[in-house]
């Protein structure tokens, strides 16, 4: 195979992966014309569609599926036997991708990451922030970061950060103007600020649990975000109750700004985990994040 064919079948399972011209084009340094041009020539060169494109999106057709099944395994084995080889050099080296949530990018891993990485400058960590639950090697992830409730059995998964909980919270003046619910039954009546599950597409149901007791309320309010962050804004605010990471609004309960309610409710669970498949596991530069990143 000439070496302009290999990287066509790069680029395709770029935008395979990415489900996107523009993001895959980002990813691959290169023009998104250039990138439409190439996959144009290599369907017409296969004499087969393996992208189907709209306006909003982009899917691969099934012969287009069968072509990323197909190469995805074989890249992955490629990258990780050169990121082997490397280990030879002085220093480790090579691009790690993760996909994790802002919440744990803030408070977890870059908190971690961002001085071991100084003395470490040929390692290079893309960060794609999504809250989705993915398939990482399906994707072109070398490693996830979610919930340990959430990893993926097939997977070996590392502890990187303590337990922690979900709090209900609302300003002083929500409270006194619309009353304190006393069970997580009464949200229902509450304007509630809601986050959207990007890869189920639904809203969160807020999930509590007392005493052996767990429910999920499916609650609703004005405002509906993608991040922790901006429902604690909106909850600082006067917008309503927002369900979020204790850790993120402890100086604000503290200051008195916010007030948790239902704190009996909110019981704490697994922290975060690194998952990967095993084949990683040995790589120079990927032990680096991993020890960087474990919990002690």
């Amino acid at each position: 195979m000439a070496r302009e064919q290999f990287n066509d079948l790069l680029w395709f399972l770029a935008v395979a992966e990415e489900r996107s011209f523009t993001r895959a084009a980002a990813r691959l340094g290169i023009s998104q014309s250039t990138l439409s041009h190439t996959i144009k020539r290599l369907e017409t060169r296969m004499g087969v569609l393996l992208l189907n494109r709209t306006t909003r999106n982009v899917a691969t057709t099934e012969a287009g599926e069968r072509l990323q099944q197909s190469l995805s395994p074989r890249i992955a084995e490629i990258e990780a036997e050169m990121a082997s080889i490397m280990e030879y050099r002085n220093k480790p080296a090579g691009r790690i991708r993760l996909t994790l949530s802002d919440h744990a990018l803030h408070t977890v891993v870059w908190p971690k990451l961002r001085d071991v990485l100084v003395d470490y400058p040929d390692i290079k960590v893309e960060f794609s922030v999504d809250s989705a639950f993915r398939n990482i090697v399906d994707s072109g992830f070398d490693a996830g970061i979610r919930l340990g409730e959430s990893v993926e059995n097939d997977m070996i998964a590392v502890k990187i950060g303590p337990d922690w909980r979900l709090v209900a919270v609302a300003s002083p003046a929500y409270l006194a103007a619309r009353g304190a619910p006393l069970q997580p039954k009464d949200l229902i009546g509450h304007n509630c600020i809601g986050i959207r599950q990007v890869a189920a597409g639904g809203l969160y149901a807020w999930e509590f649990e007392k005493d052996g007791s767990e429910l999920r309320v499916r609650v609703d309010g004005q405002l509906t975000f993608a991040g922790s962050y901006e429902m604690v804004d909106a909850a600082l605010r006067g917008y309503g109750i927002a369900y979020v990471p204790e850790d993120i609004v402890a100086s604000q309960i503290a200051a008195g700004d916010l007030v948790v309610v239902l704190d009996d409710w909110s019981q704490p669970f697994p922290g975060y985990f690194i998952y990967y498949p095993s084949r990683r596991q040995n790589l120079p530069a990927f032990r680096v994040v991993v020890e960087a990143l474990r919990h002690r």
